[in-house]
């Protein structure tokens, strides 16, 4: 686990990084584009190179990679011994192609070994997928501990409160549709009501395909309720962890017709 003090810092610059993106994207930007977003190296312990554990390492790797496309879903458990065994998942956005799952996991299975060498745990997260691994079992488990926040600096216009209210009512809404989904991947969009002008604001949530519908739930209430920490008042933000992720825009965050 990070310092707290390192998190908080790299959600400053990740907000800066948020404000310096282009403010809404064309559909052929949508579909193509794949930002690097974090990473967390989740484990201090290290392996070394020509160990079970990097072989299994590489064959966690192989396996997300292949499988993962098809569905944008995927788990591998590479080793047999407990001691060297490798658990990793790989998630991508409920949109993306498989061409562009496959992309984004072969990028991230490479790009993580670079910013986390030889740790047993990491997570690495892009727009389009995540892709994270550790030597302990934590398929069905709620990942809580490995998030950030990332929001645009700019604030609404508008009453504070009443955007704040329709911002979580959205993604409220969005949390109890989506635990019926397939994908356990849903977005949205409504009228906000009661402003200066009248916006649309858009919603994104997604889950990770290993929890139940009751963990996907649980773990989005635990996100929704850290916008006051995360987002008040903002136009757009995100709170994005290692098992459940929320964004909303005052613009269409992902293609509606694809």
């Amino acid at each position: 686990m990070r310092h707290p003090k390192s998190t908080i810092f790299r959600s400053l610059l990740l907000s800066l990084f948020f404000l310096l993106s282009p403010p809404a994207l064309s559909g052929s930007d949508i579909i193509t584009e794949s930002s690097f977003l974090n990473h967390i190296c989740i484990s201090f312990d290290n392996f070394t190179a020509g160990t079970p554990y990097a072989s299994n390492l590489n064959q966690a790797f192989d396996q997300l990679t292949t499988t993962a496309p098809p569905s944008g879903f995927a788990l591998a458990s590479a080793g047999k011994d407990p001691q060297n065994q490798v658990n990793g998942l790989a998630l991508c956005r409920g949109d993306v192609s498989p061409a562009d799952c496959k992309n984004c996991v072969t990028t991230a299975a490479q790009e993580i070994q670079v910013r986390c060498p030889y740790r047993k745990g990491a997570a690495i997260w892009y727009d389009f997928c995540l892709l994270k691994y550790s030597n302990a079992k934590f398929f069905g488990k709620i990942d809580n501990r490995n998030k950030f926040y990332m929001w645009n600096v700019q604030e609404t216009d508008n009453d504070r409160t009443s955007f704040n209210e329709q911002v979580k009512s959205l993604l409220t809404d969005l949390a109890e549709k989506v635990v019926s989904t397939q994908k356990l991947y849903v977005i949205g969009e409504v009228e906000m009501k009661k402003l200066k002008t009248l916006e649309k604001l858009y919603g994104l949530v997604q889950c990770s395909r290993d929890l139940s519908s009751g963990a996907c739930k649980k773990c989005l209430e635990i996100a929704i309720g850290e916008l006051p920490s995360c987002c008040d008042a903002k136009i757009g933000g995100r709170v994005v962890g290692g098992s459940c992720n929320f964004r909303y825009e005052l613009y269409p965050i992902v293609d509606a017709q694809k």
